[in-house]
């Protein structure tokens, strides 16, 4: 398998390296340069493999390829103990990703490009505390849910845990408040097996 990444650290693509490291399933990476004009994302063979250019995107020993993080989570999940066997528990699991996609990681994410790697002196101040805002809404949901638990569904790590982990973790660094729940799962989740850290950044 290969899986077409970013050359600076994006938590879509990490996500994707969580589940394939804690798998141990073999496969190389391509770093693309997402920050070149064009990006490398909008090059013609790359969008072959992703008409939306967007990384990540995982290439499979038949050629097949398979693009959106919380798509190829769910793919490479099937039969392990990373997708649950209840049908409730599958159906809770794909509502965490999905609200991760669409409530977490379009203020967390997002911030997070515009402070390191350009963009922020072009936003407005009322832009910016929405942003700021909505993502800490999110991530107080989610000191919430797991103030009683440990895990996002069932007692074990499963791949929606994978997608919320990857732009939480390193939330608080760009002025998000991370509770002690929070915490301690973030914790919980490093302590897996296989897990692996976010790539350093080339341009810091």
């Amino acid at each position: 398998m290969r899986l077409y990444d970013s050359r600076v650290p994006s938590g879509n693509g990490y996500k994707v390296h969580l589940i394939l490291r804690r798998l141990g399933l073999p496969y190389e990476t391509v770093d693309l340069d997402i920050l070149a004009t064009p990006s490398d994302t909008r090059q013609p063979e790359f969008l072959a493999k992703n008409p939306n250019g967007r990384i990540p995107v995982l290439e499979l020993d038949d050629g097949t390829c398979l693009s959106e993080s919380g798509a190829i989570l769910y793919h490479l999940a099937q039969g392990t103990p990373w997708w649950p066997d209840a049908p409730i528990d599958r159906a809770r699991t794909l509502q965490w990703m999905f609200f991760e996609q669409y409530s977490h990681e379009p203020y967390v994410a997002v911030l997070k490009f515009w402070t390191y790697w350009g963009g922020l002196e072009r936003v407005r101040p009322e832009d910016l505390e929405r942003w700021q805002t909505r993502g800490q809404a999110a991530i107080d949901i989610m000191e919430a849910h797991l103030n009683m638990r440990a895990f996002f569904v069932t007692d074990r790590c499963t791949i929606a845990d994978l997608a919320l982990y990857a732009y939480t973790h390193t939330a608080d660094a760009i002025g998000y408040t991370l509770g002690p729940a929070v915490r301690a799962w973030l914790e919980r989740v490093r302590s897996e097996p296989g897990h692996v850290p976010l790539k350093p950044d080339p341009t810091r």
